[in-house]
């Protein structure tokens, strides 16, 4: 009896695999970044959203290191689709930028859809007197993972102020999660993190620690959006994070979702149609989606060529796209 139910199981999943194939049902892998980010929630979100709508698209998504990570498991077919930073996407697809992807251009790179801001945060301890950039200057600083986005936004930000790493006390290059750590045992000062506004590990510190928000603003910030134009100004609500009483100015880049020419114009067009048709239920997903988000930012700001099959999708949206 157990053979006979073993068999007919068997039978049962290989069928359901068949009826898929027979559907031209298409798997997607979406790379997110880490869980205490916001990438991971959205792609996951994402991920459901295909899933639930029988859009033919089957996927999953995955936690990863995040945008440097992202676009190289998408050159070797590691990934299908991924969220990143306009302005890592921007450097894979160019070959130039920063160190991983020099004379390594990925031509085959395709944007689907840009999604929120992502904002730069420095958050400070209190007690470390860190006000501004300059106070930065020998402080112990988590400035992101070797290589990650975060880093080169720090490096970006830190120049206009006429800093380099070289100048802090200590550049911690470390992980989100490392990073909380490190802040909350009073072994850094302060911490660079390049995320939707709400992240989870900013208010992890918050709750934890008494911080402030460091203000990127100025001529600084301007010199910083003439010489990298992918930037653009962001205010960080107030309340957004306990202790946080006032708005502050900060700049940002934007996460985008990206996936490769490897994927065809259905797979890709029916993967939008699944994610994007139904806005409000996109939006839900989370609250960078819901105040941020639409058709027309969407096409804005593209760091790579619309795959043809985004192309098809927002061409039915009614938007002037190629």
């Amino acid at each position: 009896m157990k053979k006979n139910t073993r068999q007919l199981t068997a039978v049962l999943v290989l069928g359901t695999a068949a009826a898929a194939l027979a559907q031209g049902t298409t798997f997607l892998t979406i790379g997110s970044g880490s869980t205490t980010g916001v990438y991971f929630p959205v792609a996951t979100g994402m991920a459901k959203m295909l899933n639930d709508t029988g859009s033919g698209v089957r996927a999953n998504a995955r936690s990863t290191g995040g945008s440097v990570f992202n676009m190289g498991a998408i050159a070797s077919g590691e990934l299908d689709a991924a969220v990143a930073q306009n302005d890592v996407v921007y450097y894979a697809y160019k070959g130039t930028g920063l160190q991983a992807f020099q004379g390594k251009a990925n031509s085959k790179l395709r944007t689907m859809a840009v999604l929120y801001p992502e904002v730069l945060h420095i958050v400070a301890r209190k007690d470390s007197g860190i006000k501004t950039v300059a106070d930065l200057k020998g402080k112990r600083v988590v400035i992101g993972d070797l290589g990650s986005g975060t880093e080169l936004t720090a490096k970006q930000v830190m120049e206009a102020y006429g800093l380099g790493f070289d100048d802090l006390g200590q550049a911690l290059r470390v992980s989100p999660a490392q990073g909380i750590s490190l802040m909350q045992d009073k072994r850094a000062d302060a911490l660079f993190f390049t995320v939707g506004v709400g992240a989870s590990a900013i208010a992890q510190i918050a709750q934890t620690v008494d911080v402030s928000m460091v203000p990127v603003s100025g001529n600084q910030a301007s010199s910083l959006l003439k010489k990298y134009p992918f930037y653009v100004r962001y205010n960080i609500p107030a309340k957004s994070y306990k202790g946080i009483g006032a708005t502050v100015p900060s700049v940002a880049v934007q996460a985008t979702l990206v996936t490769s020419t490897a994927m065809s114009e259905d797979a890709i067009y029916r993967a939008m149609k699944g994610i994007f048709d139904n806005e409000a239920d996109l939006k839900a997903i989370h609250p960078s989606l819901a105040t941020n988000f639409s058709y027309a930012k969407a096409v804005t700001g593209l760091p790579a060529p619309l795959h043809p099959g985004a192309v098809k999708f927002f061409k039915e949206k009614g938007l002037n796209v190629k």
